[in-house]
């Protein structure tokens, strides 16, 4: 009986690391300039040799070594088809977090080639980490960090000592003229929109500007962070990497204003003030 119940075990634990199975790598389906593969490699290379440090203080390392790298708009786009975009030569405030939690988990995994970092890329890119046509793609960064956490790659549970938002999230499928292939594809919008409902059913525990103390009591070194949003259907308008230098803590991130990766001049409650469209902060801590 004894033996018996191992092999359930067993069998238990292997379902469960298949779960969310890196994709294989396939070139055409991909999109990337040959620069992309060197910067990546470069980078996977560099940084091998600490492979054993905190992935929070890794994704610093590797995020410091991004800087001055122009900003860029709407990369990810490419057509109802969804093919998995890779730029590393230009970012955009997600592009940017993501390219550095994806480069510091190829790195802890002791590899260093250009393939296994889009496999990890694309895990955490797409619900459930396949990608299926646009609506695959995690749009809204809330869902990004739900669906993270439920793959193990980042934990949102510190977010709990937060508060609750209900706030409904419906821009995509209310603006989309805004968004290319909504516009060219308007047969998606309901498909949109009810995952927008479904977010908007879960919600999500943020910090609210109105409590920076308790905030700074769980903010640490090499977080990811999302600047919650108080414009109308929307549930982020900014996220970044956290610096603390002694007892502060500072935003790396690639900002349009700034039009190129950098650490912000002041601290983060700089995004937190009473005019700020900027409502509070939600915490996506990598784990590994």
């Amino acid at each position: 009986m004894k033996s018996h119940s191992v092999i359930v075990f067993i069998i238990f634990l292997s379902c469960l690391s298949n779960t969310f199975a890196q994709p294989k790598f396939n070139p055409n389906q991909c999109i990337f300039q040959p620069e992309d593969k060197q910067i990546a490699e470069e980078k996977l290379n560099l940084f091998s040799s600490k492979s054993k440090m905190p992935i929070s203080d890794l994704i610093v390392e590797i995020g410091l070594s991004f800087l001055g790298t122009p900003y860029v708009v709407a990369s990810l786009e490419n057509g109802l088809e969804e093919k998995m975009v890779v730029n590393l030569r230009e970012l955009d405030c997600t592009t940017f977090a993501e390219s550095c939690l994806a480069l510091a988990r190829t790195v802890k995994l002791g590899k260093t080639d250009f393939e296994t970092y889009v496999s990890v890329l694309e895990q955490l890119r797409y619900r459930d980490g396949k990608r299926n046509q646009y609506p695959s793609r995690l749009h809204y960064f809330s869902e990004w960090i739900h669906n993270n956490h439920h793959k193990g790659i980042i934990s949102e549970t510190v977010n709990k000592n937060g508060v609750n938002s209900d706030k409904t999230i419906n821009y995509m499928s209310t603006h989309p003229s805004d968004y290319p292939v909504l516009k060219d594809h308007p047969e998606l919008i309901p498909a949109i929109a009810k995952q927008e409902k479904e977010l908007a059913t879960t919600g999500f525990m943020y910090f609210p500007k109105t409590g920076i103390p308790n905030l700074y009591k769980y903010l640490q070194h090499g977080d990811i962070i999302a600047l919650t949003s108080s414009i109308d259907g929307v549930d982020v308008n900014h996220v970044g990497i956290i610096i603390k230098k002694e007892n502060e803590f500072y935003l790396l991130h690639a900002p349009l204003s700034g039009k190129k990766v950098l650490v912000s001049d002041g601290p983060i409650t700089d995004f937190l003030r009473p005019n700020s469209k900027n409502n509070g902060i939600m915490i996506a801590r990598p784990v590994f």
